[in-house]
Order: C-alpha cells, then structure tokens, then sequence
C-alpha cells in the first residue's frame, strides 16, 4: 500500500513542471553564513583542517543514524576516531604512510568491539563502520589534500566555487523549468535542474583563466568542472539512496533550512576526489595518488 502511494505520483509528475514552494530567505542566510566561513577557514590552512574535521564528525554522526535505521549500526566511536585519524595525518601528510596501518586497525578493533558488545550483526557493524570511515573519513580528506598544494588557496576556493554553482543552479533551474524527472532516487530532482547545474559549473571553471598566475586555461578549467560537477551530483544521488534506504528526509537536522550536515555536504564528498583527480589531467598534479598525498 505504502509503495504503490510513494511511487505513482512519482511517475505521473516525471513529465510535469516542479511546484516548488520556493528559496526561503532563512535557507538563503544559512548558506551565505557557511560560505562565509568556508571561504574565511581557506585563507588558514589550520582553521581549514579544524573545519573538514567538524564536517566530518557531523556528517559520520548521521551516517551512523542512517546505518541503525536499517538494523546494522556502526561502531561510531571506533569509526569517529579512524575519520579524525584521517583528517590529522592527512593534515600533517603522513597518510601515504599510516592508511593501511589505521584501515587494518579500524577492522580489528570494529570487530573486537562488536563481539564484546553486540548480541549479533558482527561482520554488518564491523562492515558499516569501515564504510562510514571511508566514504566520510578518507572521501572529505581530499580537500585538506588539495588546501596543501601549492597555490592551494586558490585550488579550494575553486572547487567550493564549482560545487556550490552545482547545488544552487541545479536547484533554481530545476525550481523554474524542471519537468522530466532525473531518477526516482529523489523525485524532486530533474534533467533539467541537473543540466543547468552542470553549466553553471563549467562556466565557474571555465572563470579560472581570470587567476592569471595558475596557468590554467578555459578549457582545462572546463575539464575539471566537467568532472567534479558531476561527480558532486552523484554525490548527491548516492546519499539521496541512503536516506530512501532509511526512510528518511533528511540525514539530521543541525542546519536549518539544509538538513542535516550530510545533507548539505553530501556533493563535496565525490566532488573532493573528483576535483583532485581532474587537476592530475590537466598537469596541475604530478603524481596521483589514491592515498592523497
């Protein structure tokens, strides 16, 4: 009964235009508010890593909650200190040195716990915690990474410009025009809020020829745009199937008009290793590593 409510209006709106009930100007002040001190921790390289490490700690925390929603609850002290382990070491660029050392140590002592503390679900607790610890801890690392090249203040103001074009014009073009459904992950979203979203990006990327000292032209700032646009929706997608999978809304509730910290955070976590990845294509990296140092 449930299902058959959820899913046929689903269908039968793919083709209609989105009602929405707008941007609320409470919603618009958060973000501007977050940008702010997005853009304010940059310039501080040690405020910038204090930062990811407040994302982190939020967003493993709704993870957690989505992961007992469906019965395999994680480990979260074991998982919160392997992600603050990533976030320090990678800070400090020992995580090429230590990963295998904290991943290994993370899967024993999941499982030691688990077995001591748990009626059963020990592989699932202990799975779901080396998940948490991998799609938050080593996913959001990446930006302490690309904050540590050089010129790195200019490479993350860049990508939190490419993601933030992402999410706000997907969402005002899909708002005004949006008609064709995008996937029944998240009903809300469409084609076209996803294409405008794309553009916009690639028009911030396309931007960087106007840091003259980077060396980066239009079209390979396009190149990178291409990449972590789309990658930070499918960001997006994937948490969107891990809150259906819950049944939730939303991850949390911290912030006001966005959801949870999961929830606004969400396309920066593909985006980060996407980001970092497109600037080894187009020369600006060397050398790329899977351990991001």
């Amino acid at each position: 009964m449930t299902t058959t409510t959820t899913t046929a209006p689903a269908a039968t709106t793919a083709n209609e235009p989105r009602r929405s009930g707008g941007i609320g100007a409470r919603r618009i002040l958060i973000g501007l508010l977050l940008a702010a001190v997005g853009f304010a921790c940059v310039a501080w390289s040690p405020a910038f890593t204090v930062l990811v490490l407040l994302i982190a700690t939020g967003c493993l925390y709704e993870f957690a909650g989505l992961s007992a929603r469906k019965g395999a609850q994680l480990e979260l002290p074991v998982a919160m200190a392997a992600t603050w382990a990533y976030v320090v070491l990678t800070h400090f660029g020992l995580i090429h040195r230590y990963e295998g050392i904290l991943l290994g140590a993370t899967i024993v002592v999941a499982l030691g716990v688990a077995t001591f503390t748990a009626d059963s679900g020990y592989l699932a607790r202990s799975a779901f915690t080396l998940l948490g610890v991998l799609y938050v801890g080593k996913l959001i690392t990446y930006f302490i990474a690309i904050r540590a090249l050089h010129d790195g203040i200019v490479w993350t103001s860049w990508i939190i410009v490419i993601i933030a074009f992402t999410d706000i014009f997907a969402m005002l073009v899909g708002s005004a025009i949006g008609r064709h459904q995008l996937t029944r992950l998240s009903p809300k979203k469409t084609v076209e809020g996803a294409l405008g979203g794309f553009v916009a990006a690639l028009a911030a990327g396309a931007a960087i020829v106007l840091v003259p000292w980077v060396h980066v032209s239009w079209w390979q700032g396009m190149i990178v745009a291409a990449i972590t646009s789309i990658a930070a929706q499918a960001g997006d997608l994937v948490e969107s199937a891990l809150k259906r999978d819950a049944k939730v809304k939303d991850a949390g509730s911290l912030i006001a008009g966005h959801g949870g910290v999961l929830d606004r955070f969400d396309s920066y976590l593909f985006g980060g290793i996407a980001f970092y990845f497109a600037l080894y294509l187009i020369g600006v990296i060397s050398q790329y590593r899977w351990d991001n140092s």
